[in-house]
């Protein structure tokens, strides 16, 4: 069994700034790429920014320049460092992991941006 706990959601003004965290823990034997995705509402959900295990990163053309995708292999956490926070990156941020047992989800946290 793969946990996914997700933090650093909230409310923050336009312009501001929040950082998302992912951690993964149970029987994992290795960690490939990890990513977070957003879900607007009404709308699909969106790939935002991807990391593969060996540090390769790629974004969203709406967050690029804005937002940074990291991980702590050693801690199984993936970081999404999000600046200059607009009304429409409003969304729940999902946190999804591939793993050598499965791909998994996050339970998703909430960011709104709004003044």
């Amino acid at each position: 069994q793969v946990q996914l706990v997700e933090s650093g959601g909230g409310l923050v003004q336009p312009g501001g700034s929040l950082r998302l965290s992912c951690s993964a823990s149970g029987s994992i034997f290795s960690i490939y790429t990890m990513a977070w995705y957003r879900q607007a509402p009404g709308k699909q959900r969106e790939l935002a920014a991807g990391i593969t295990h060996r540090g390769d990163t790629n974004y969203a053309d709406s967050v690029k320049g804005r937002f940074t995708i990291s991980r702590d292999n050693d801690k199984r956490t993936v970081y999404l460092q999000m600046n200059s926070l607009k009304p429409e990156d409003t969304a729940v941020y999902y946190c999804n992991v591939g793993t050598s047992v499965g791909a998994y989800w996050g339970q998703g946290t909430q960011v709104t941006v709004s003044s």
